[in-house]
């Protein structure tokens, strides 16, 4: 039974806030065929989860995003 924990920045996408429903959908199903292909798991039991992460949260190099997109 798969679990896929997908991490991304609440940003981007048609809406400017994060992956759009139809994005979220195409990563769920790729995601789901792709160990489907490669491993063999069963996509009945394979779970896909997206998490939004803001951009206040999502560090690098001791800064957050927001802060070195700021030029901070």
């Amino acid at each position: 039974m798969p679990y896929v924990n997908i991490k991304v920045t609440r940003e981007g996408g048609p809406t400017g806030i994060g992956p759009s429903a139809e994005e979220k959908t195409k990563l769920i199903d790729g995601v789901t065929v792709l160990l489907h292909e490669v491993l063999g798991k069963d996509p009945s039991t394979t779970f896909v989860v997206i998490d939004e992460v803001p951009l206040d949260n999502w560090g690098i190099s001791g800064r957050s995003v927001s802060d070195i997109r700021a030029g901070k």
